[in-house]
């Protein structure tokens, strides 16, 4: 089987291109989905296409959650609704550190 190790025969390293997280980072730290997008990688390897999307669903959605962010940010979005609409009805009054303060203008 020649090619199996044939990354490693030509001095190729394609996971860094191939990856998003793999890819060098400042200051030689790994990136913040790192995790995230390695245990994806290593949940779908030797499965094939067809049961690894069936088999790694939940590993891929915390890969595109950690770079993505939309889960928090409907959250986000639904607690400032609630929020805004207890103001509106006067059951809930912001501390004052939180009400925006202009600055006097000169």
């Amino acid at each position: 089987m020649p090619f199996l190790e044939l990354q490693r025969q030509l001095g190729l390293d394609l996971d860094r291109w191939l990856l998003r997280q793999s890819a060098t980072q400042p200051h030689g730290k790994a990136g913040a989905c790192h995790a995230f997008e390695r245990e994806w990688v290593e949940c779908g390897h030797g499965l094939g296409q067809t049961r690894a999307r069936r088999e790694c669903q939940p590993e891929y959605e915390d890969f595109m959650e950690c770079m993505h962010r939309t889960k928090l940010a409907a959250r986000l979005k639904k607690i400032l609704e609630q929020r805004d609409k207890m103001i509106k009805e006067g059951k809930y009054t912001p501390p004052d550190y939180q009400k925006s303060q202009e600055e006097p203008k000169l």
